[in-house]
């Protein structure tokens, strides 16, 4: 599938590592870096401006290395980008950890993902069809 990009940032457009790669990292396109303190968030540029097909979305999620070796996550993980946004691709970064985390320009931030998705419509009734599970959650299924 091909997708429309406008790159905008001083760095190569975002590309799959491997083969079997589902996610394309991106990178920060700051001027200078920045600290991010522990438990501060904040909105980072990547210069990217894509147009996806209906029925498609971009998600943005955590990169493993940079959550377990800095605590530096994705807040709204994963983050949806709509295929109807046209606006410049940001990232929304914090940092749970007990230490300073500094951003250089074309840090690897975050992963993103395209996938399809369904639209559907509503139908009210008044019940639903019975399963084994029923209503039970948050960890119902692991108890024996």
């Amino acid at each position: 599938m091909k997708v429309k990009i406008i790159n905008k940032s001083h760095h190569s457009s975002p590309e799959y590592a491997t083969p079997y790669s589902a996610g394309m990292d991106l990178r920060a396109n700051i001027e200078e870096q920045i600290t991010l303190h522990p438990l501060e968030r904040i909105l980072i540029p990547t210069g990217l401006y894509i147009e996806l097909p209906k029925g498609y979305e971009a998600q943005v999620r955590p990169r493993s290395g940079l959550a377990i070796k800095h605590g530096i996550t994705v807040l709204n993980s994963p983050g949806t980008i709509d295929a109807d946004y046209r606006g410049e691709i940001r990232v929304i970064l914090v940092n749970l950890s007990n230490t300073p985390f500094v951003i250089n320009d074309g840090e690897r931030i975050c992963q993103m993902v395209i996938a399809e998705h369904a639209q559907i419509e509503w139908e009210e009734v008044n019940s639903l069809n019975e399963t084994e599970r029923g209503e039970g959650g948050f960890g119902h299924t692991g108890r024996k």
